[in-house]
């Protein structure tokens, strides 16, 4: 970094402590600690771009390319005064950024205007979210000259991309979480994968942990007590804890399913309103959904996320599985929240872990940092007042590849 002028020696009364951690791969991560520093921040709000107006006008082109700008803090330079804040002690000394480093809680809302100055003038056929620049055009001719105009102006800004990352001149891309392009729009399945393929319950237990997360949403539900009856009855006392499935069963479980993946119960994004994210762990898995308060003031599921845990991770305590929940879920989401300030259900003592964690556990260390670029307030939540990511946890399967 101090041959390539990212970084320099430094005199600065601010100090941050560096930590190098090791990558799922092998290779090492060189991080900065920026967690303190943080605290004392005053919060950049400069709009992030909504989603849903992107992929629209993607979704309508015909051909669209995506440029990955490549380490994309690191091309925008800091002011003198910002230098001398990102200081950070080594054993060869202190050193500061002369360039936005990684961590630190404006980074997103500074990329952002810049890419947005970057492209000012071209919105009809340009548009980026953070490092994600897409170009989208009619016809062919068109497209090139589009691309053509967008290069130009990165070249002229000194700003490089990422090459095998880019994807160009195609009819349809994955954008944001989406397929777009040819006039549609199409969420990744693993919005719903988590419900839709929700297994069959062979146990009291599995059936108590099904209800309980569509019962959460019984009030979007006309007749809900109707249509969940046979589903119910299984949970008596009386029943064996080895269910009796019947054709009524499988018609009650099919019915809720399909309720929970469409209206009135999943809604859309708004990216105007603040989101809520609830996550949780079990032995076998973790879940969150994201939610948000519709017209009705009452909160609507707008993706379900569950994962089933490897057999290394099932070992972990159960402080690691409730931070890793936290982690998954926020990287699954990060579309709808990085940049924007949201809400944060979870156990507080699987925050309390991450927030205090020291270099001793180099897993939980390197959660944390993650965390950095994320705006969130946390929300206190009991676990029977989780009972929809707590379901989800429990009956989670194999992440889905989209």
């Amino acid at each position: 970094m101090l041959q390539m002028g990212v970084i320099r020696p430094s005199e600065s009364a601010w100090a941050s402590p560096v930590v190098l951690v090791p990558k799922p791969d092998g290779e090492i991560r060189f991080c900065v600690d920026y967690r303190k520093l943080n605290a004392v921040t005053r919060p950049d709000n400069y709009p992030m771009p909504r989603t849903d107006e992107l992929l629209e006008k993607l979704g309508r082109a015909q051909f669209i390319s995506t440029l990955d700008l490549t380490k994309g803090y690191w091309q925008v330079p800091l002011d003198e005064s910002a230098k001398e804040r990102s200081a950070f002690i080594t054993h060869l000394g202190l050193y500061e950024f002369n360039v936005l480093p990684f961590g630190l809680q404006n980074a997103p809302a500074t990329f952002q205007r810049l890419v947005d100055g970057l492209l000012a003038g071209l919105g009809e056929y340009a548009v980026a979210y953070l490092d994600d620049v897409a170009i989208f055009s009619d016809s062919w001719a068109d497209h090139l000259e589009h691309l053509q105009k967008v290069l130009e102006r990165i070249r002229e800004a000194g700003l490089t991309v990422k090459a095998k990352k880019c994807q160009i001149g195609l009819n349809r891309v994955t954008y944001l979480g989406h397929q777009v392009g040819q006039g549609t729009i199409s969420p990744l399945q693993a919005k719903v994968d988590a419900i839709q393929k929700w297994p069959v319950p062979k146990s009291k237990k599995q059936v108590q942990s099904f209800l309980g997360l569509a019962g959460y949403y019984r009030r979007f539900v006309p007749h809900y007590s109707q249509i969940a009856a046979p589903l119910t009855d299984l949970t008596k006392k009386k029943q064996p804890n080895a269910v009796q499935w019947t054709g009524k069963c499988q018609k009650a479980f099919n019915k809720l399913k399909a309720t929970l993946m469409s209206d009135p119960v999943l809604r859309a994004p708004d990216f105007d309103k603040p989101f809520l994210v609830t996550t949780d762990a079990s032995e076998r898995g973790v879940g969150a959904v994201l939610m948000q308060k519709g017209p009705d003031q009452e909160f609507h599921p707008v993706v379900f996320l569950s994962k089933k845990l490897s057999e290394r991770e099932s070992n972990w305590s159960v402080p690691e599985k409730e931070c890793y929940a936290i982690v998954y879920a926020l990287e699954k989401l990060r579309p709808y929240v990085w940049g924007r300030r949201f809400h944060l259900q979870t156990d507080h003592a699987a925050l309390k872990w991450l927030h205090t964690v020291k270099e001793t556990n180099k897993k939980l260390l390197r959660w944390s940092l993650a965390l950095q670029d994320f705006d969130f307030d946390i929300q206190h939540i009991s676990g029977a007042s989780n009972k929809v990511a707590d379901a989800l946890s429990r009956e989670s399967f194999p992440e889905s590849t989209g």
